[in-house]
């Protein structure tokens, strides 16, 4: 009878692996190949996709889920393409010296197309007010209408003076520069015997007689006088020299004007726009009225008056797509650098020195994002999550602390319309959508893509395509038809999911340029099947540390796992562990023993808080399962423990709950399970093995457990029937499935596991009872000799 199970659960070599035939993918090599940009397999998340690309309504952003691996951008990039929207016809923007307030740039506007020859003109303006401007205004041109001022002011001069100088000369009085100090000034002295003689010597006459007391105060009434005039003819003097002055001023201005707007009137001419016109007339008064005086040295003018073109178009371009791959807050909005002056401690901006982020490149367009990346930058994720509500644009300092004495430039915010594309995985769009309250109204469009492909002609189609795409980008060797369906097998063991390929072309991709290097290293010209599953064993080799040392520790006695002979309350449980991306089965020891009791079942990890939530749930079922299974009239009476011996790490996960049960009826029977028998697969409390994950690792893990002692011939695994379709056991497993040597059983019941994994036929139940002689009319019998055991005692 338990023959017949076995014979009924063991699956075929056939069964173990599904095999990709390479006349059905339609080439000989990728090399025949033109690869397209398509996503194959996934219709309702392109069209998603397209209808947020083309929507242009407010919140509309798109967050693409599950998209992962090779080119995924470049597949955005070409749905991008196909959607064809028109274009919006973004203006050129440039930012400009605010003279208004100098710390806050403006931000000029330009239709499209028309930035760079602003640009161009206002830097060669710039240059003309630096150098062209104060050339002309020291050229003969200027300075021969100076003179000519100059001319008549010292002509109106002579003719005030002259009268005052013949009077001076009509009264003995001479004018005479004198010492004072450090500086010579003109002085009315008396003309005694031809001779001008100041104070002290005019005294020094008197006082000798020379000079009668009233001459001397005749001189001297003489001198105060004229002393008066002269004052009041100084101040005519001063009056023509200030009118000259001013004369020269306004010549100067006006040469200046002239000069300034014959250049200016070009570039407004060219430049007809409001924006444009007003800074124009801004820049020549500033230059006119501020910069063409002395004391403004330090004012380069070949900055002050430039723009600073911060986005620029073609007016046939299409809208921009950008790809931010550092989501950085300076790359994604910009930034405002700055300078060391002279002063090594101060720092000088200016609007030249503003500089543009991602978010304003693709204005009018898309921004592709990765959410990982713009998460874990500090200020970025909520800045971009601010300018999508706004739709306003702003520019922030380098420099957020305002360190180094620098004045903080406040950039004139920009209205932009971009459509962000945001790529990540389910936790992330989980968590986004639970903890962010403003995801859901700014990215409403969700193009979810499955991380799997229908393995068929279609999948095929897209594995071939990526393959020849990946060929031609990173320049690798072509593919062979047998290439591509290993490359396509390893699709359908990464997926583990029936009749599913796996859409993380990533993972494939490197499979693929390893196989590409060893193939290149040979010296072939195409890629072959062998290449491949070389690459992928390699890839395996490099991760399996861990596994190795397991082995080496079984073998070495220091983990005990027993691959042979009999035990009771003992059996075979599967585990795996990860390396990166690559995952490893292998057997983990789970023992139990009973005896009367009324503490139940007792999960030992649990209690050493080693287990996780769905390891204790799935152990809550196995009680549950036991009420079902032995149908006892009284209570159970027992008190039973299980562990995973040797195991020091937590526990989680409920695919040995099937190996946990058949171990606990063991050890309640007595009856011994086949050591060189290994089970996964998880239960409900009806009896039903239920599938679990990563079966084909699991099966492949006791394989080289057993292959490390040496084959019996009777190996194997138990796994549940649901998982038997995703099945894609290593070729050396499945060999030794076909001579004989290793055996997988797909079981749905748990009373086919107890069959085969003790020998015996479970039994059937009638009327309560089970068939005399069967392992659960034993488990039956056993409860109650515990219960009478109870009874009696109390």
């Amino acid at each position: 009878m338990t023959e017949d199970v076995q014979d009924a659960c063991r699956l075929s070599a056939e069964a173990c692996r599904w095999h990709c035939d390479p006349t059905l993918l339609g080439f000989a090599s990728t090399g025949e190949l033109t690869p397209q940009g398509k996503i194959l397999g996934q219709p309702d998340a392109v069209e998603a996709l397209r209808y947020g690309l083309d929507s242009r309504a407010q919140g509309n952003n798109i967050f693409v889920r599950g998209l992962s691996g090779f080119g995924r951008t470049e597949l955005i990039h070409q749905i991008i393409e196909e959607t064809a929207r028109t274009p919006i016809r973004v203006n050129d923007r440039c930012y400009v010296h605010n003279f208004a307030a100098p710390d806050q740039p403006r931000v000029l506007s330009l239709p499209t197309g028309m930035g760079k020859p602003f640009s161009q003109a206002m830097k060669s303006f710039s240059l003309f007010a630096q150098e062209e401007l104060p050339e002309y205004l020291n050229s003969d041109v200027v300075t021969t209408r100076q003179k000519q001022l100059l001319a008549m002011t010292q002509e109106k001069i002579q003719q005030i003076g002259s009268p005052f100088d013949e009077e001076l000369r009509a009264a003995g009085l001479a004018m005479v520069p004198m010492q004072v100090g450090q500086n010579m000034v003109p002085m009315i002295l008396p003309v005694v015997e031809g001779k001008p003689v100041n104070y002290e010597e005019l005294q020094k006459l008197r006082l000798e007689g020379k000079l009668s007391e009233t001459d001397f105060s005749a001189l001297m009434e003489k001198v105060a006088e004229f002393e008066k005039k002269f004052a009041e003819l100084g101040h005519s003097i001063a009056q023509v020299q200030s009118e000259n002055q001013q004369a020269q001023q306004n010549l100067y201005v006006e040469e200046a004007r002239k000069f300034v707007e014959t250049r200016v009137s070009a570039i407004k001419r060219r430049f007809n726009t409001p924006e444009v016109q007003g800074f124009l007339d801004e820049v020549t008064d500033d230059l006119i009225t501020r910069r063409l005086w002395a004391g403004q040295e330090d004012i380069d003018l070949s900055r002050l008056y430039q723009v600073n073109l911060i986005t620029c178009h073609d007016a046939d371009a299409p809208c921009p797509v950008v790809s931010l791959s550092n989501p950085t807050l300076a790359n994604l909005v910009g930034k405002v650098d700055r300078e060391v002056t002279t002063n090594a401690m101060v720092l000088r901006s200016d609007h030249m020195m503003i500089k543009p982020g991602a978010l304003l490149e693709a204005d009018g367009g898309y921004l592709i994002l990765e959410a990982q990346d713009i998460l874990t930058e500090p200020g970025a994720w909520a800045t971009l999550l601010r300018t999508l509500k706004t739709g306003m644009y702003e520019i922030f300092n380098a420099d957020p602390l305002g360190l180094w004495g620098t004045v903080q430039l406040k950039p004139e915010p920009i209205k932009v319309d971009v459509k962000v594309v945001l790529v990540g995985d389910p936790d992330t769009y989980q968590m986004l959508d639970y903890y962010e309250p403003r995801f859901a109204g700014l990215f409403k469009i969700l193009a979810d893509f499955s991380d799997t492909l229908p393995r068929d002609s279609e999948g095929f189609s897209a594995y071939g395509n990526v393959i020849a795409r990946l060929a031609q980008r990173d320049d690798l060797l072509p593919f062979s038809a047998g290439a591509v369906a290993r490359l396509i097998e390893q699709g359908a063991r990464i997926s583990a999911q029936q009749g599913q390929l796996t859409s993380q072309f990533g993972r494939i991709a490197d499979i693929a340029r390893e196989a590409a290097f060893i193939a290149a290293k040979s010296g072939q010209i195409v890629v072959e099947a062998d290449d491949v599953i070389h690459g992928i064993q390699r890839s395996r080799r490099r991760a399996e540390l861990p596994a190795r040392r397991f082995r080496r520790l079984m073998a070495e006695g220091t983990l005990r796992v027993d691959v042979q002979g009999t035990e009771v309350g003992q059996i075979n449980g599967l585990a795996v562990t990860s390396a990166g991306p690559l995952v490893y089965g292998f057997p983990s020891r789970i023992t139990a023993s009973i005896g009367p009791g009324s503490a139940g079942a007792i999960n030992i990890e649990r209690e050493s808080d080693l287990s996780g939530s769905v390891h204790t749930k799935g152990f809550l079922i196995l009680t549950g399962l036991l009420r079902y299974l032995l149908k006892l009239r009284h209570p159970m009476a027992f008190s039973a423990s299980l562990a995973f011996e040797q195991t020091y790490g937590g526990i989680d996960g409920d695919s040995a709950s099937g190996a946990e049960f058949c171990c606990l009826i063991s050890a309640l029977t007595e009856l011994p399970i086949r050591q060189d028998l290994a089970m996964t697969g998880a239960i409900d409390q009806k009896g039903n093995i239920l599938p679990i994950g990563a079966v084909s690792e699991k099966v492949e893990g006791f394989f080289d457990s057993c292959q490390g002692v040496g084959f019996t011939g009777t190996q194997g695994v138990l796994i549940p029937r649901a998982n038997a379709a995703e099945l894609m056991l290593r070729d050396d497993v499945v060999e030794a499935v076909r001579a004989g040597e290793f055996s997988v059983y797909a079981i749905e019941t748990i009373h086919q596991a107890l069959a085969i994994l003790m020998n015996r036929t479970a039994g059937t139940c009638t009327e309560d009872e089970y068939d005399t002689g069967s392992i659960l009319a034993r488990a039956q019998h056993r409860a109650h000799e515990y219960w009478e055991i109870a009874r009696s005692h109390q």
